[in-house]
């Protein structure tokens, strides 16, 4: 690799006291080194920013920024991003783990993909537990490696909005002038990478790198579970999803675009319906219906 670009990787902490040391020194560690670190600690309630303020003593070249409220996800996330400097950025949660080669294999990927107008490099992940034990691989490979499962490139947009398991999120190396050009996450929703990989799906093409880039940790109250809950945390991972629907039906161009989002919310309409969401449920429902009307308004 002859080009060294900077890389930005910003780290959102939020009551990850157990974890956050692991995810801040997986970083420092990489094998590629122009990296650039930022954490955001959005002010948690345990003891994760006084070992933060402790690692930075060995570490004073990174940036910290101490929210002085909660802020939530999308809002923590936009206020690092103004301090980013790279060429691209990594969306690190404080409970996940960048493995040695991550940052040097997304950008092998960015420099060998056959597509001009990329923006995004993704790839495989190895789903652990809260004491960090190997459960699965985000997608199931074979016992040679090989892929159950082959994984789209390119254009994405309409296999992101159908398929719920689309891109394992932490996997993904982003250009800071697509971050840009989309001006960032949206602030009104309760989490980022949805909505954002729809929008960039719609503008840029996406790669995929058959490597496993990262230890994404299934813990109590991830955002990968909130399907499955019933409480008020969910509630509004929920209903930010069903907001991320609707704003798609406005993007969608074609039947088969609408097909695919039929598809998703097919899906998180029952989905609300087994979480006895039925407020929920019944706003999918009546999102189902326009899509559908409209999907059989339109000549293809």
């Amino acid at each position: 690799m002859i080009k060294q670009p900077l890389v930005t990787v910003i780290c959102t902490c939020y009551n990850h006291e157990k974890y956050i040391l692991d995810a801040l020194n997986s970083v420092i560690t990489q094998e590629y080194k122009n990296v650039q670190l930022i954490i955001v600690d959005d002010y948690s309630r345990d003891n994760s920013k006084e070992i933060i303020l402790k690692w930075l003593a060995q570490n004073p070249d990174v940036t910290f920024i101490q929210n002085k409220i909660n802020l939530g996800i999308t809002k923590s996330f936009n206020s690092a991003y103004k301090f980013a400097n790279g060429d691209y950025f990594i969306d690190l949660a404080a409970d996940d783990i960048l493995l040695p080669k991550c940052i040097y294999l997304q950008l092998e990927a960015f420099n060998n993909s056959k597509y001009t107008n990329l923006g995004l490099v993704y790839g495989n992940a190895i789903l652990v537990n809260e004491k960090g034990d190997f459960d699965r691989y985000f997608f199931p490979r074979r016992k040679n490696g090989d892929l159950v499962k082959k994984h789209p490139t390119g254009d994405m947009y309409n296999y992101i909005i159908s398929d719920i398991h689309s891109l394992c999120s932490v996997t993904a190396m982003i250009k800071t002038d697509v971050f840009d050009y989309l001006n960032g996450y949206d602030t009104s929703l309760y989490y980022e990478d949805l909505d954002f990989w729809i929008r960039a799906s719609r503008e840029f093409n996406f790669d995929f790198t058959n490597e496993v880039l990262v230890k994404k940790r299934i813990i109590k109250n991830s955002l990968g579970d909130s399907y499955k809950k019933d409480s008020t945390y969910y509630t509004k991972i929920n209903n930010s999803t069903y907001q991320v629907l609707k704003k798609t039906f406005s993007l969608n161009k074609n039947k088969e675009e609408h097909k695919g989002l039929l598809k998703r919310t097919y899906v998180m309409m029952r989905q609300s319906a087994s979480n006895l969401s039925y407020i929920l449920f019944f706003k999918y429902v009546l999102l189902y219906g326009k899509i559908y009307f409209y999907s059989k308004t339109i000549k293809q």
